[in-house]
């Protein structure tokens, strides 16, 4: 079944709240500027090199500013908005090309970490900022290796690689920010559909834990309240025959007798929708498929089950017998959304076949629609994947990926396959989708006694109780 909306608006306002702290921009950075510190320190030190070393300060400098201001101005919790984020890596990137620029451009192999804020970008931005600091990375290493000032040697001695090398080092430098980009991002990007996706199973499941939930709530409800009713009722009766002298009086009892009566019935009612008992937790094979399968009998398909043991495998009487399951939410609510999808592009008629051998237990959903599409049958199952559109309503591509994570954690098997040709009774082309669902059979299979959980748990049936 479709989230709601309230949910769905939920879930597509994951990726936006994926943002960095301030706090953590901020130490980042003060972990650059102490590498970049140490580097000029070192290379004037300790190897004698010549370079400018006040306009490097001064550029490290600034970037320490930058980040005093920012820790200083803003709560280090913060989350950076898209345009924030955007505009400090920007920030970086001018920062380490000035550096850069100071200190050789290409002949400094630190210039490798020109692809960082590109990672960064690849993986916090959407596409237009990615594509932005992508650029301005890719102009940048260009402009190094064409501009620069050289580092000189003790001897004042341009250090300078071969113009062969420096060309080779702006290509790598070319082709792994492009290919960073890319590849960081659809990685990125595969993980915030999958994890957005887990979280809507998560709110399918804890939907369908709530309504189990409930139901046990109001059958002990009913069960509570059937003694205090019916001595009111009992009550009641014997003052209608007290009071028969008093009409007025008679009335009132009678009134009282009659609304704890409509009581019993509300209760009687509300019980059977959810009792408290083993029935349940564990039902029937067909009971437990066709209650998945209920919100979608009257949509104008016609919903046809069969149910026996697999034929050619030496059945017994014991084999003939419906095997008992365990209800669980995951389950109903899997099988749910696969009855859903073949109901939605069904032209006329689903098949719901269920069967059983010795070590398992199979669910095929057969339709006489059009079918997967044949290039994403090996996808199917995949989050946000959305092939054709859904009559009756906007989904998100997630049904048939909660389906297939639910019946998953309950030790299914799931399959794809087209075919439906028997389903086509009007001859035209082969298609239809069939869904196999398989469990081995002492993963689902349930005790075969069924006892109450609450052994004085007797239906009221209005009549007093001594």
């Amino acid at each position: 079944m479709p989230l709601p909306d309230t949910e769905l608006a939920m879930l597509r306002d994951l990726g936006r709240r994926n943002r960095v702290r301030l706090k953590t921009q901020i130490l980042l950075r003060w972990i650059a500027l102490a590498g970049q510190t140490a580097a000029a320190l070192v290379a004037a030190l300790v190897y004698g090199l010549v370079f400018p070393i006040g306009p490097v300060a001064i550029t490290i400098g600034a970037a320490g500013i930058l980040n005093l201001l920012a820790g200083f101005l803003l709560p280090a919790t913060r989350r950076l908005s898209e345009g924030e984020s955007t505009a400090m890596l920007v920030f970086d990137i001018a920062q380490l090309s000035v550096l850069l620029w100071l200190t050789g451009g290409l002949d400094n192999p630190f210039a490798l970490l020109m692809l960082a804020p590109v990672t960064i970008s690849a993986t916090m931005l959407r596409l237009p900022g990615v594509l932005l600091i992508s650029g301005l990375a890719l102009a940048s290493v260009t402009a190094l290796w064409l501009w620069n000032r050289p580092v000189l040697s003790p001897q004042m001695v341009a250090l300078t690689l071969p113009e062969l090398l420096r060309f080779g080092f702006w290509l790598a430098l070319a082709i792994g920010i492009t290919f960073i980009a890319l590849y960081v991002r659809r990685v990125t990007l595969e993980m915030q559909a999958m994890g957005d996706a887990l979280a809507a199973t998560q709110l399918a499941l804890a939907r369908e834990q709530k309504l189990t939930d409930l139901g046990g709530v109001v059958a002990a409800a009913a069960h509570e309240m059937g003694t205090p009713l019916a001595t009111i009722t009992l009550t009641a009766s014997e003052l209608v025959d007290d009071l028969s002298d008093n009409p007025e009086l008679a009335e009132d009892a009678a009134l009282i007798r009659t609304q704890a009566m409509r009581c019993r019935d509300i209760l009687r009612s509300m019980g059977r929708a959810g009792k408290e008992d083993t029935h349940l937790r564990q039902a029937p094979l067909e009971a437990v498929v066709r209650e998945a399968a209920e919100p979608h009998l009257a949509r104008g398909r016609e919903v046809v089950f069969a149910v026996g043991a697999e034929a050619g495998n030496g059945a017994g009487e014991e084999l003939e017998a419906q095997p008992l399951i365990h209800r669980r939410p995951e389950i109903v609510h899997g099988l749910r959304n696969l009855i859903q999808n073949a109901v939605d592009f069904a032209e006329g008629r689903v098949e719901i076949d269920l069967s059983w051998t010795e070590s398992s237990i199979m669910v095929k959903i057969e339709d006489d629609g059009p079918g997967f599409p044949p290039g994403l049958i090996g996808r199917i199952g995949d989050p946000f994947m959305r092939s054709r559109r859904r009559p009756g309503y906007e989904g998100m591509g997630l049904g048939l990926f909660i389906a297939k994570t639910l019946l998953e954690r309950s030790g299914a098997r799931l399959s794809f396959a087209n075919g439906g040709e028997r389903l086509r009774a009007s001859g035209a082309a082969a298609g239809g989708a069939i869904v196999m669902v398989a469990w081995p059979r002492q993963t689902l299979e349930a005790a075969a006694t069924v006892r109450p959980a609450n052994p004085h748990f007797l239906p009221w049936d209005g009549a007093p109780r001594s």
